[in-house]
């Protein structure tokens, strides 16, 4: 098995995956009604905190490293999750919240797109899907969608945890590769 520790296996990438994944899963469940009583709302201090000044905090070291992907993502994604927590319980309407949320779907499909290891293309993806279905959620003013994308969230939490884990654990992070039959081309 190919244990390709090296892509996303710095200390920032580390430290920004486990805030990712962990805001990811406590936004997540809150939407997924899973737990009883605990709603996406309770999820604002980890938020506020994990998801946005420690992400952004492990985007602005990325950047310093000259690691301008993992860079980018994290402050940007820290900035989402500072705003989403600041403006929990704010008076705004559902149209609004919606576009909000599907402004930010953008940027997870262009994390998506810009490539980097699988692990992490995963999870922004994944993302991408769980912020799309809750922005419907809230365009549509139905707990349906949004309920489908706290699971989707639920998943991107825990790809990002895991390749945050597998990175200090070294585990496996890429799946494997099979060699082509001997007198195989990519041509044929």
């Amino acid at each position: 098995m190919d244990n390709d520790v090296s892509a996303g296996s710095g200390t920032t990438t580390i430290a920004g995956r486990l805030a990712l994944g962990v805001t990811l899963l406590a936004f997540g469940l809150g939407y997924t009604d899973l737990i009883d009583g605990v709603t996406a709302g309770d999820a604002v201090s980890v938020a506020r905190y994990v998801g946005g000044v420690a992400l952004f905090v492990a985007g602005l070291f990325a950047l310093r490293d000259r690691d301008a992907a993992t860079g980018t993502a994290y402050t940007v994604l820290g900035a989402f999750w500072f705003t989403w927590a600041v403006s929990a319980g704010a008076q705004v309407s559902d149209n609004a919240a919606g576009l909000f949320l599907l402004l930010f779907a953008l940027v997870a499909l262009s994390l998506t797109l810009a490539g980097g290891d699988q692990l992490g293309q995963a999870a922004y993806g994944l993302f991408c899907v769980a912020l799309v279905l809750t922005a419907v959620a809230r365009f549509a003013g139905s707990d349906g969608p949004a309920k489908a994308g706290g699971w989707f969230a639920v998943a991107a939490g825990a790809v990002a945890w895991y390749a945050a884990t597998a990175a200090l654990a070294h585990w496996p992070t890429a799946l494997p590769r099979r060699a082509a039959r001997p007198g195989v081309t990519a041509a044929g």
